[in-house]
C-alpha cells in the first residue's frame, strides 16, 4: 500500500493516545484477515456459508470498541468485528462456522446465529428486526437496576422497513431507554436498492418520528463512529433515553457470497473501494507517525499466526455426532418443581379469574424480578381486571402498561430475561398473540435449544368462545403453540389448577403460553387455597371416574363433557398441559374404559385432538374397541351471533358423538 494514496475519509483524532489508535487498527485488521481466510475456507468447501463484512469493519469495531465490556450487544451476519472486539475465542467461532458442537450452538445453527453470555453478546436469528425488541429489553434492565449501563443493537437499513424496527423505537422512546440503535446502512438488502427501500433522505430520520435524538455519521469512519458512540453511551449511562445512529458504509461483496455482486454498479463498487475502512486508517496512522511499514508486517504477521491456531483447534474438534436423546432434550427446559407442595384445600371458593390474579399477586411477593407488562394492565387492571390493584401494590416500574406493539413487547420480554427478569406479559385477547408470532415461534421458543438460553417469559392469553365476541376476541390458538417445540403450553380448566399453574410457570425458567378461558373467569369458582403453591407443567389429571369410556379434552371442554356425562360410568381426563401431552395417563385411562372421545373447543382440523387421536391409535389400537372419536368446533371463523356461535362449538355435537361411540 502506498504512502502516497490520498486519505479519503477525514479523521478527527481528539485526545486519543497512540496506543487506542493502534488498538483500533489491529480491531478492524483482525476481522479482515479472518474474513479472509474463511472466503478461501468456502472456496474450499471446508464451511458452509458466509455473510461478509468486509468494507464494514470500523462500524462494529469502533461501536463496541467504544462500549464497556459488559453491556450487551446485539449484532447481525456482518459483525464479526463486534465478536472479535468482544474476544469470543476464534476457534469456538470457527467451529461455529463448520456446525461442530465446540462451537457455540452444538451444530443447531449456522453463522453468526448464537450468543455468549459470557461475552454479553445475544445471538441473532434470520428475521433480523427482532433484535432491537431484545436490546430494549435489556436496556429497561440496565434501568430497572439503575446500572448506568446501555445496550447496543445492530441493524440494516433493509431491516428498518420491517415492523419490529418502528415497534422497537417507539417503546424504547416511550420508556426512555438506554439503548442505542445502529443502521448499518450498506447500500443493498440482498439486491434491492435504497430507493427501493424508503423515500426518507436520512434513515435517522425515521428516529425523529419517534422523539429521538437521531444522527447520521460515516460508518467508514472508525473514530468517528468510536466518538460518536462513546460520547452516546456516556450520557445514555447519566440520563436513559434511545438513540438511533445511521452509519452510512457499503458491502463490497455479495449480501452472502453465492450472491455475487453483479446487480451493483461498477462505477459504486470503485467509489466505495476507495473509501475503505482500513486502507484509509492505516494510510493515516502512517502520516500521523503512529504506525510504520515494519508495524504492519509485524501486526500481520502475529494475527495471521493466531488465525491459523485457531483453524487448526477447530479443525482439530470432531464433527457433530446425532444423538436421539441429547436433541430432545435441549428442546425445553426441564420442570424443577419448588417446594411449594399444594396445601390442603381448606373450604374457601375463588372464581377463576380472582385465582390467576392471586396467584400473580403472590408470585409478584415471591419474586421481586417478576415483571408484569400489557396493554390497560395498569391503572385500568387489563381488558379483563385481572391485574386491578397490583399497580399500588408494585408500582409502575413493575406492572408496565405499554404501547400497542404486541412483538416488540414479546422482544422485550426475552431481553430482560436475559437479565435476570422474569416476565408476564398479558395479551389483551389471545387472538392479538398473531402479531407477536414471529417473537415467540423464532426466538423465544427456540433460544434454549439453539444456544441454550431460556428465557423466563410466560404469556397470558384470554382466549376461547361463548361470550359471543366474534372472529377476532373468541379464537382458540393454542394449537398454533403446542406445534412448535420449545414452548409449555397450560390450559386449565379451574380456579384450584389456575393459580397453582400459574405460580409454577411464572417459577418455570423457560417459555409458557399459558390459555385461560374468558367465559370460566366469573361464572367458575372452586375450591383454591390461600397460600401460594404450585402445579405440576406436564401431567393431566382425573376429573371423572368412569369404565364405559373417556372422554380426553381440557379448558372449556372438561365442563361441557361434565354436564354431559351427568349419571354416567364415563371417565374424563383434563389434559391441563397440552405441551408436553401427558400420554402417560391418556393409555392408563383408555386401557381402563377401551373407548376413547378427544374433544376440544378449537376447530376440528388441526386441533390439538387430532394428535391425542392419532397417539391413541397408534400405541393403544389393540386396547380399543371402537373407533377413536374426536369432537371440535367447525372449521369456519367463529361468529358473533349467538345462535351462530352455538352452533359453531363443539358443545352442540358432544353428545351425539358420545351416543356413537358407546353404541359401536
Amino acid at each position: 500500500m502506498s504512502r502516497k494514496a490520498k486519505i479519503e475519509i477525514k479523521y478527527k483524532r481528539k485526545k486519543m493516545s497512540q496506543q487506542k489508535l493502534l488498538a483500533l487498527f489491529q480491531a478492524m485488521l483482525y476481522p479482515r484477515m479472518i474474513e479472509e481466510r474463511m472466503l478461501t475456507l468456502l472456496r474450499q468447501g471446508k464451511i458452509g456459508k458466509w455473510f461478509s463484512g468486509i468494507g464494514q469493519e470500523a462500524i462494529s469495531v469502533g461501536a463496541v470498541q467504544a462500549l464497556e465490556s459488559n453491556e450487551f450487544i446485539f449484532p447481525l451476519h456482518r459483525n464479526l468485528g463486534a465478536f472479535t472486539s468482544r474476544e469470543v475465542p476464534l476457534d469456538r467461532m470457527m467451529a461455529q462456522w463448520q456446525g461442530k458442537p465446540f462451537g457455540y450452538t452444538n451444530g443447531r445453527d449456522r453463522s453468526f446465529h448464537f450468543g455468549s453470555m459470557e461475552h454479553h453478546v445475544v445471538g441473532m436469528i434470520s428475521h433480523l428486526g427482532p433484535q432491537l425488541s431484545l436490546a430494549a429489553g435489556a436496556a429497561l434492565a440496565c434501568k430497572l437496576n439503575a446500572e448506568k449501563k446501555v445496550a447496543l443493537a445492530f441493524t440494516g437499513e433493509a431491516a428498518t422497513s420491517e415492523g419490529e424496527f418502528h415497534e422497537a423505537l417507539n417503546v424504547a422512546a416511550v420508556w426512555d431507554l438506554p439503548v442505542i440503535f445502529i443502521i448499518e446502512n450498506n447500500g443493498y438488502g440482498l439486491s434491492t436498492p435504497v430507493e427501493q427501500q424508503y423515500r426518507c433522505k436520512n434513515l435517522a430520520d425515521r428516529g425523529i418520528g419517534y422523539g429521538m435524538k437521531a444522527l447520521t455519521i460515516d460508518g467508514n469512519n472508525v473514530l468517528e463512529v468510536y466518538h460518536t458512540i462513546n460520547r452516546l453511551a456516556s450520557k445514555l449511562r447519566k440520563k436513559p433515553r434511545p438513540v438511533l445512529v445511521e452509519c452510512q458504509t457499503f458491502r463490497m461483496r455479495g449480501h452472502e457470497e453465492t450472491s455475487g455482486t453483479k446487480y451493483v454498479p461498477q462505477e459504486l463498487m470503485e467509489k466505495w473501494a476507495l473509501k475503505d475502512p482500513i486502507e484509509n486508517y492505516q494510510r493515516f496512522l502512517v502520516e500521523e507517525g503512529i504506525l510504520s511499514e515494519d508495524m504492519i508486517e509485524s501486526m500481520r504477521a502475529d494475527l495471521s499466526a493466531q488465525i491459523a491456531v485457531a483453524e487448526k483447534s477447530a479443525f482439530s474438534q470432531n464433527r457433530a455426532e446425532p444423538d436421539l436423546t441429547k436433541e430432545l432434550t435441549a428442546v425445553m427446559v426441564p420442570e424443577t418443581l419448588s417446594q411449594l407442595a399444594p396445601p390442603p384445600e381448606g373450604t374457601r371458593e375463588l372464581r377463576f379469574i380472582d385465582a390467576i390474579s392471586e396467584g400473580l399477586d403472590q408470585a409478584m411477593i415471591a419474586s421481586p424480578k417478576l415483571i408484569l407488562m400489557g396493554q390497560d394492565i395498569a391503572d385500568y387492571g387489563g381488558a379483563f381486571k385481572v391485574t386491578a390493584g397490583l399497580l399500588d401494590r408494585y408500582g409502575a416500574e413493575r406492572v408496565r402498561n405499554t404501547p400497542l406493539c404486541e412483538s416488540a413487547i414479546i422482544g422485550v420480554a426475552i431481553g430482560l430475561s436475559l437479565k435476570g427478569y422474569s416476565v408476564m406479559v398479558e395479551m389483551q385477547f389471545a387472538d392479538f398473540v398473531s402479531c407477536g408470532f414471529n417473537q415467540i415461534v423464532n426466538n423465544l421458543a427456540k433460544l434454549n435449544y439453539r444456544w441454550g438460553q431460556s428465557p423466563n417469559v410466560v404469556i397470558r392469553m384470554p382466549t376461547g368462545a361463548g361470550v359471543a365476541a366474534g372472529p377476532y376476541h373468541s379464537q382458540s390458538t393454542e394449537a398454533w403453540f403446542a406445534h412448535t417445540p420449545g414452548l409449555r403450553v397450560v390450559y386449565p380448566s379451574n380456579a384450584y389448577d389456575a393459580k397453582g399453574m400459574l405460580m409454577a410457570s411464572l417459577a418455570y425458567a423457560g417459555p409458557v403460553m399459558f390459555f385461560e378461558h374468558k367465559y370460566l373467569y366469573r361464572s367458575h369458582q372452586t375450591i383454591v387455597p390461600e397460600q401460594p403453591y404450585e402445579l405440576s407443567l406436564s401431567t393431566g389429571k382425573i376429573v371423572q371416574e368412569g369404565t364405559k369410556a373417556s372422554i380426553i379434552t381440557y379448558g372449556m371442554g372438561v365442563h361441557w363433557a361434565l354436564t354431559a356425562t351427568q349419571d354416567q360410568d364415563i371417565e374424563i381426563v383434563d389434559l391441563r398441559c397440552l405441551q408436553p401431552l401427558d400420554f402417560d395417563l391418556v393409555s392408563q385411562s383408555i386401557r381402563k374404559t377401551n373407548r376413547a372421545l378427544v374433544l376440544h373447543e378449537d376447530t376440528l382440523t388441526g386441533g390439538i385432538g387430532g394428535e391425542v387421536a392419532a397417539w391413541i391409535g397408534e400405541h393403544l389400537f389393540e386396547d380399543l374397541d371402537a373407533p377413536v372419536l374426536r369432537v371440535g368446533s367447525l372449521d369456519t371463523p367463529i361468529p358473533h351471533a349467538t345462535e351462530l356461535e352455538q352452533q359453531f362449538l363443539a358443545s352442540r355435537r358432544l353428545q351425539d358423538k358420545l351416543q356413537l361411540l358407546l353404541n359401536y
